[in-house]
């Protein structure tokens, strides 16, 4: 009887596969699985799971309970992000700048505005955007171009708005435009419905992370709106924005502290259950006492996320620089422990179906948005400065 012909290492193995061999084409099965799953999150628009969060309230956290929402003080709102986040970093983030977005409409727009919106806002059957930064304004908001000028019972919009989150997907569009001088005295706050005559989008931007939700120029050419969407007065803009950015930072750390919690336990878990060298690598000093690090770094960043949200709730005059040291301190922190996480996984945490290298992509933005870190050092040091003198 002839010898079987010796198989090429290159060669598949004939027949029914083995014991290895169907666990290993079992587990390739389930990889391609998880990563066409995880392909689908990150091309998700914000329509999806944020409307499901809206049918359990979170589309309008701050706004009244007359218009639907649930009326929360920001210290407890901070901690629905913080859950939030925990599931998908990227949608909470956007569901902060709805809440935002509602929450001035809430405050600053007239009765008739508010009855329109805010049902729909704070049900999320309509999504909200904030546009604010501009192609050449983005640390100096205050240096914004975008115009509004008043016609008859009509205001006309021009400009580009930069970098909005949701854009192109969402039902309304918060814009800052200036109405008066060259300062942020001259700037005003406008409602502009999706659908208005002018209004158009850039192409989606390819990001580093937050793809589940698309990011776009707004484009204003002659857009207009009726004199009752402005909110407040004339000139008051720059105010309202100021005021959205404080919470807006508090927000942002909340996000920030949820996906880095997550990261964490995934390392925890990972550490226990992975043996190298003959014993678990949570067995391994140098890994424990990081993982105590970041432990304490992120209970550290709920203690100062808690004090700041606190201090806006009760109206402290040390508000504003509670809210930007949260938001340094914070996701700088998070950032960092999510990173770390990555790294106890070894090689599995650069692959995308286990999840913590799209933490670590979503949190990085967090230290650039709602006003850089490096921003948010000028508003603490100044703090001090002028309270030393």
């Amino acid at each position: 009887m002839p010898a079987e012909p010796r198989r090429r290492w290159c060669e598949p193995r004939r027949g029914r596969p083995r014991g290895d061999d169907r666990r290993g084409a079992q587990v390739r099965r389930e990889r391609a699985r998880a990563a066409r799953a995880g392909a689908r999150r990150e091309e998700d628009l914000p329509h999806g799971r944020a409307a499901a969060c809206g049918r359990a309230g979170a589309g309008g956290l701050y706004v009244g309970e007359e218009h639907g929402g649930i009326g929360l003080p920001r210290r407890a709102a901070a901690a629905v992000f913080v859950e939030l986040a925990r599931g998908d970093t990227a949608i909470a983030a956007y569901i902060s700048i709805h809440n935002m977005v509602a929450w001035m409409i809430d405050t600053f727009a007239t009765d008739e505005v508010r009855a329109a919106w805010l049902p729909d806002l704070s049900s999320m059957q309509k999504l909200a955007s904030y546009c604010l930064t501009e192609p050449d304004a983005g640390s100096d908001a205050a240096a914004i171009r975008t115009s509004a000028r008043r016609d008859g019972d009509e205001y006309v919009l021009t400009g580009v708005k930069q970098f909005i989150s949701g854009a192109g997907s969402t039902d309304a569009y918060l814009v800052m435009a200036r109405t008066g001088g060259a300062d942020a005295g001259g700037i005003s706050a406008f409602l502009v419905p999706a659908g208005s005559t002018g209004l158009s989008f850039g192409a989606n931007e390819r990001k580093m992370g937050w793809n589940a939700q698309p990011t776009r120029q707004v484009i204003l050419e002659d857009v207009r709106v009726p004199a009752s969407h402005l909110l407040g007065a004339e000139g008051e803009g720059f105010s309202i924005a100021m005021r959205g950015l404080n919470g807006g930072r508090i927000n942002i750390a909340a996000c920030s502290l949820g996906g880095a919690s997550w990261a964490v336990e995934r390392a925890a878990a990972h550490l226990r259950e992975r043996i190298a060298f003959g014993k678990p690598l949570s067995a391994q000093q140098a890994l424990q006492f990081r993982l105590a690090d970041m432990t304490t770094n992120l209970e550290a960043s709920r203690c100062l996320l808690e004090r700041a949200a606190t201090a806006l709730d009760e109206g402290s005059p040390d508000a504003v620089r509670l809210c930007a040291m949260a938001k340094q301190f914070v996701t700088d922190q998070c950032f960092e422990a999510a990173n770390a996480a990555l790294q106890m996984h070894g090689g599995y945490g650069y692959l995308s179906e286990y999840g913590v290298e799209r933490v670590v992509r979503d949190l990085r933005v967090h230290q650039i948005l709602e006003g850089t870190n490096e921003i948010m050092r000028l508003i603490v040091s100044r703090a001090v400065l002028d309270g030393a003198a």
